[in-house]
């Protein structure tokens, strides 16, 4: 395994990050153990988690599961780099969202409770709260922080100009402020490239991309559809719309001889502010072949072909945009 600092930070995290979304409503729980258990045989360090996976509303059900996986001992908890979410609804009542004060150490506290364990090593908002001041917001954090409850705090789904806001606030507090931005990217989701990117290359944040095949499109869906694999109605949708470009894509992974999933990760990794995409398993095939990303050289010719194919913004804000 590789590994990379996340951000400005002295924290080392696998280049593949371990997502668990589906782990409860997808994956069993002891299924879920396994695949934890192999990603650490792996030596994939950094798992990436959040207060309303699982889907029912409040549970923290994927948190509960991971939680019952530190339990079993074994170091797991020592070798994890564990990161999780606050901002979803917990429940129906106010103040069980978002990011005010309040939530934020009521969240942590049961995310802790779930997850069994004395402190998050990443905190991330899992979305901009446009009602809430930064100074509590950061507050509310920084108290978390010294209380050894939160190590490190980073954001998601954020625009350019949210971290841009969120940083410079931190600092006016001599708070270290956001060390990593979650953001969907991918070979057919390239519009951060205009503004979040510079953003993190900036003001020193690790990129964790999420949805690195597209939901699926990038992982050989033309071959898994020929091979008898039924589409879901939206991965058909994509696939009408980007038929042309998804033939010469599988095509062009075949003359490599590798996986198109594979491809797409590699891809990323080769993005200078990309610290870990975010990988989500649902079986131990899926978790061992990732790995290959790592091998896999990208050079210049394949490269521009991959540009041509899955063209981006046209680089960064305002030259994407203004001549």
């Amino acid at each position: 395994m590789e590994y990379a600092y996340l951000g400005r930070t002295g924290l080392q995290v696998s280049k593949l990050c371990l997502g668990t979304m589906n782990f409860g409503p997808v994956t069993a729980e002891e299924d879920s153990f396994a695949i934890m258990d192999k990603a650490l045989e792996l030596g994939i360090n950094f798992y990436d988690t959040a207060n309303v996976y699982g889907w029912k509303k409040g549970e923290g059900w994927t948190e509960q599961i991971i939680g019952r996986w530190f339990a079993q001992g074994g170091g797991r908890r020592e070798k994890v780099v564990l990161a999780t979410k606050v901002y979803g609804g917990m429940g129906d009542w106010p103040n069980e969202s978002k990011l005010s004060a309040l939530h934020i150490k009521r969240a942590c506290e049961d995310s802790l409770r779930r997850l069994q364990t004395d402190h998050i090593d990443l905190y991330q908002m899992h979305h901009v709260d446009r009602n809430t001041p930064w100074e509590e917001i950061w507050q509310a954090m920084e108290q978390l922080v010294r209380e050894g409850k939160v190590l490190y705090v980073g954001s998601s789904n954020f625009a350019g100009w949210h971290i841009a806001q969120a940083n410079e606030a931190a600092s006016k507090r001599s708070f270290m402020g956001l060390v990593s931005e979650q953001s969907l990217y991918n070979l057919n989701a390239r519009m951060v490239e205009m503004e979040v990117v510079p953003a993190c290359e900036h003001y020193g944040l690790g990129l964790i991309p999420w949805s690195p095949l597209g939901g699926g499109l990038l992982g050989g869906v033309l071959k898994k559809i020929e091979d008898g694999r039924r589409a879901s109605e939206r991965i058909q949708k994509a696939i009408d719309k980007h038929r042309p470009q998804l033939e010469a894509w599988e095509a062009l992974c075949a003359d490599m001889g590798e996986n198109p999933a594979d491809v797409a990760l590699a891809w990323l990794l080769k993005q200078p502010a990309v610290t870990a995409p975010i990988i989500g398993p649902r079986t131990m095939e899926q978790l061992t072949g990732s790995l290959r990303a790592l091998e896999i050289e990208l050079n210049d010719q394949i490269l521009t072909k991959l540009d041509e194919l899955w063209p981006g913004p046209g680089g960064p804000a305002p030259e994407a945009y203004a001549w």
